[in-house]
C-alpha cells in the first residue's frame, strides 16, 4: 500500500510491478572502486527497458536528479552522497551475443568489459587486447572511449543503442559518433543500452601475447593493490600527467587517507578511510602546482558525483 503523501517517484519505487531492486540511502562507497562515497537517496537496479524508461520519466517529472552508474571505476562520489536516484542496469542489459558470420558481438551496457575481452580471446578474435584488466562495464567504457591515444574501444564499435527521454530509443552507427581521447559525443542524459563490436580473426598466440604484455605493463606501472579510480587526469597533448605531477614533487604526497601513488603519480589511492574531500584536495593541489611550475592545465578524467 502506498502512503497517501508519497511522491510519484516513491510510489513507483514501492510498486510491486516495478521491475527493479530499490535500495534507499545506499552508501556509494559500496559501488565505487575508490570505496568512497556517502549515501544515494535511492540506488535502483532496473531489470528492463520498460522499468528504465518509467524511472527516468518519473525522475524528470518530479525534478529529481538521476545518474546511471556502472561499476564506479571512474567515479569520485561525494562524502555527502547523492540527493537523487542512482540507476544501475540489471538483467536485460547484461546479455552478450555473438554472430559467427559477421564476427560481431552484441553486448548490453551492463556487461563487464573484461568478460568481453576474455570471450573475444577464446574465439581467437583480436581488437580488444589493450583493454585486458580494465575494470568497469561496456557502457562506462563506451562513454569515456576507454583505451589510449593509439587504441580505443570506439574503433571497434559498429553501432550503439541509446535511450533518452527526448529522443526515445536510438541506434547510431559507430561512424556517426565522435570518438576522442577519453571523450565521446554522447549527451549527458543519453543512456547507453547496447552496442555492436566488430572483431578480427587472429592467431590465438598473437592475441595472448598482446594481452600478457598489456597485463604485465599494467601490473608494473599501476597501483593495483589499493582502491583507486584509475587515472585521475587526462594526459595533456604531448605530456604525461603522471610525469608532470612527479616533476613538481608530489609523488607520494598524502592528505588524510588519500595519497598520490608512489607507483604512478596520475593515480590517487585510498590508503584506508580516505574521504572524497581528501582526494579532491590532492587533485586541486596537483593542478595548482603543475600549472604554476609547468604552465599546463591538468583536466580531470575522473567524473564527480554529488558535488556542487
Amino acid at each position: 500500500m502506498v502512503a497517501r503523501h508519497a511522491s510519484p517517484l516513491q510510489a513507483l519505487l514501492v510498486n510491486d510491478k516495478f521491475d527493479g531492486d530499490v535500495y534507499p540511502n545506499e552508501p556509494l562507497a559500496r559501488h565505487t572502486t575508490y570505496r568512497i562515497g556517502g549515501p544515494a537517496r535511492f540506488y535502483v537496479q532496473v531489470g528492463s527497458i520498460g522499468a528504465l524508461t518509467r524511472l527516468v520519466e518519473t525522475c524528470e517529472e518530479v525534478d529529481s536528479p538521476w545518474m546511471v552508474l556502472g561499476r564506479g571505476s571512474n567515479i569520485l562520489a561525494a562524502d555527502e552522497g547523492y540527493p537523487g536516484v542512482i540507476i544501475t542496469l540489471g538483467r536485460d542489459f547484461r546479455t552478450s551475443r555473438f554472430d559467427e558470420d559477421t564476427k560481431r558481438f552484441s553486448v548490453g551496457a551492463g556487461v563487464s568489459l573484461s568478460s568481453v575481452v576474455q570471450e573475444a580471446f577464446h574465439r581467437s578474435l583480436a581488437g580488444l587486447e589493450f583493454a585486458v584488466g580494465t575494470p568497469g562495464t561496456i557502457g562506462g567504457a563506451l562513454r569515456m572511449n576507454a583505451g589510449s591515444r593509439n587504441e580505443w574501444l570506439g574503433s571497434r564499435v559498429v553501432s550503439v543503442t541509446t535511450f533518452s527521454r527526448k529522443e526515445g530509443l536510438r541506434r547510431r552507427l559507430g561512424g556517426e559518433i565522435e570518438w576522442g581521447y577519453r571523450s565521446t559525443s554522447f549527451l549527458p542524459q543519453e543512456i547507453l543500452l547496447e552496442c555492436e563490436l566488430s572483431m578480427t580473426p587472429a592467431d590465438p598466440f598473437f592475441i595472448r601475447g598482446k594481452m600478457e604484455a598489456s597485463l604485465a605493463r599494467r601490473k608494473k606501472t599501476q597501483p593495483l593493490n589499493a582502491p583507486s579510480c584509475g587515472s585521475v587526469f587526462k594526459n595533456p597533448e604531448g605530456h604525461s600527467a603522471g610525469a608532470l605531477i612527479e616533476e613538481v614533487g608530489l609523488k607520494g604526497h598524502k592528505i588524510g587517507g588519500a595519497q598520490i601513488s608512489e607507483v604512478h603519480a596520475n593515480f590517487i589511492v585510498n590508503t584506508g578511510g580516505a574521504l572524497a574531500a581528501d582526494v579532491r584536495a590532492l587533485m586541486e593541489l596537483a593542478q595548482k602546482r603543475v600549472f604554476e611550475e609547468k604552465g599546463i592545465e591538468l583536466k580531470p578524467e575522473v567524473r564527480f558525483l554529488g558535488f556542487e
